[in-house]
């Protein structure tokens, strides 16, 4: 009579601008601020902080687009978005930062390894790195004697 397979569809989560929230947030699908948010937010999704959007609160989401004001820390597996509007007050750890020209971020910034990284050793990752200068150096070397 009734089905036992109901799919529970995430639906994205918008603090609209002129709200006031306060709490903890958890959430499986993405999450907008336009308005005030106080508290820490735990997203599986993205999450963004729009021009009038101000946050104080710790972050651990996918991918992180701030174009607004935080005040925290912000924990993200993918990448961080500082637009030129966004101000950050807190520390980043991110697998990708990018701060466009007029963002501004004041705290420290830890960048995660790639999964693929992470299973090598360091002095492996560190030959790659020493093999590919060398191959650059060795190109130099031969265009200078070829002109």
């Amino acid at each position: 009579m009734f089905k036992e397979n109901k799919r529970v569809m995430a639906t994205d989560t918008l603090i609209g601008q002129g709200t006031i929230a306060e709490g903890k947030i958890v959430s499986e699908a993405n999450l907008r601020i336009e308005g005030e948010y106080r508290g820490d937010i735990e997203c599986r999704g993205d999450v963004i902080i729009g021009e009038c959007g101000i946050a104080r609160s710790n972050i651990t989401a996918q991918d992180v687009t701030l174009a607004g004001k935080l005040f925290g820390d912000i924990q993200t597996k993918g990448r961080l978005i500082i637009t030129a509007s966004g101000q950050l007050i807190g520390n980043v750890t991110a697998h990708c930062l990018i701060i466009q020209d007029g963002g501004m971020l004041n705290g420290n910034c830890r960048m995660e390894q790639t999964a693929d990284n992470k299973h090598k050793p360091l002095s492996e990752l560190e030959s790659q790195t020493n093999a590919k200068q060398d191959n650059k150096n060795d190109n130099r070397a031969k265009s200078r004697q070829a002109g």
